[in-house]
């Protein structure tokens, strides 16, 4: 048996296996109004065709103002959910589940998509984020617009923003959810003392720092269904001393088990430009199994996860329980079936591809 392939259940959800296509910003919505288009649909239902288990959309702006680039989705009106519809058709057409990374940049919102021959942040003049936010009024680094310190309205605004977006998601046929609380975008910004000095309710300590992560998820699960799962992508430590920690991570994931969240995808980083992160094959999976060990809570690998053996020693060894696959499923669709022939699974492809395969 195979650890990778085989199937888990996750309250009223069935995955097939433990191979999810991770959440990355295809900066496709050429008229920057959020909607999902047929690329998406596209994009996304050829990864399910491909064999994943879940099938994770990019991050959704919950908020205009949070798009971390003016390019990606939304989910901040109640016009996207019929777009959105022939997205999570396409991916149950191939088997998988469907999940929604929901989002807000904060600081960081508002950049050129990565082909754009300009980079950094979009100026007014080009129709700009102008009420670009954050925790504190501290930018993300030199040279780069200066985020307006959020009152406690605009906190409530975010939360409410974050509530309606998961109702949205369900709406639109979605069976996950995960909250992006990772690389240096709002929620992360929150955590890190690095961005967050606040000294209200909402900073100084790790209670006031994580409070709003508690206020977002009783929120989102008093309306997301009882029956479908929640995931949290978090950055599970700064990589820098006296910044967010992977003992604070542990310290969240028990205190967020209890509202209704279920899987801690564990990345790392992005509060800061220069914190010596070591880059490498599996570089963060040690985070997610210190999370899991830590908490009891399901945790998910990601970041240079490219080898089907390396994914299923993954796996098999406990260290988490579903790996997360980047840009290797970019240059490959099929990446899960082929990883199934590699490891001598027995994983159907499609019909209409099957008799292609030797």
């Amino acid at each position: 048996m195979s650890a990778l392939f085989s199937p888990l259940t996750i309250r009223g959800l069935t995955l097939r296996n433990r191979i999810v296509l991770s959440p990355m910003c295809m900066y496709s919505c050429e008229n920057r109004d959020g909607m999902a288009s047929s690329f998406h649909a596209a994009h996304l239902g050829a990864r399910a065709l491909g064999g994943c288990g879940i099938v994770m959309s990019e991050a959704t702006a919950v908020l205009p103002n949070g798009r971390i680039s003016l390019e990606d989705l939304g989910i901040w009106d109640d016009a996207h959910v019929g777009v959105l519809r022939p997205v999570t058709e396409a991916i149950r057409l191939g088997g998988a589940a469907s999940a929604i990374q929901l989002a807000h940049a904060g600081r960081k919102a508002g950049t050129y998509r990565p082909w754009s021959k300009v980079r950094g942040f979009v100026p007014d003049s080009e129709g700009g984020i102008t009420d670009r936010w954050g925790p504190s009024a501290i930018p993300f680094r030199e040279g780069v617009p200066t985020p307006l310190e959020m009152s406690v309205e605009d906190i409530r605004v975010v939360v409410e923003a974050f509530a309606q977006a998961a109702r949205r998601s369900d709406e639109a046929g979605f069976d996950i959810v995960e909250l992006h609380s990772a690389h240096g975008y709002l929620l992360h910004q929150f955590l890190s003392p690095i961005s967050n000095q606040r000294t209200d309710s909402y900073g100084g300590d790790w209670a006031g720092r994580t409070r709003i992560h508690h206020e977002v998820v009783e929120a989102v699960r008093d309306v997301w269904p009882a029956h479908k799962p929640l995931f949290v992508r978090i950055s599970a430590t700064d990589w820098i001393d006296g910044a967010w920690s992977l003992e604070d991570s542990v310290a969240l994931a028990k205190s967020l088990m209890p509202l209704g969240v279920d899987v801690f995808d564990c990345s790392s980083g992005g509060s800061t430009m220069d914190a010596p992160i070591p880059s490498g094959p599996g570089y963060q999976v040690h985070l997610a199994r210190g999370v899991r060990e830590g908490s009891g809570m399901l945790s998910g690998a990601v970041g240079q996860i490219t080898e089907p053996a390396q994914a299923e020693e993954i796996v098999a060894s406990g260290s988490a329980d579903f790996v997360f696959i980047g840009r290797e499923m970019l240059r490959d669709p099929h990446w899960a079936l082929k990883a199934a022939l590699a490891l001598e699974v027995e994983a159907p492809w499609p019909n209409q591809y099957a008799w292609s395969v030797g």
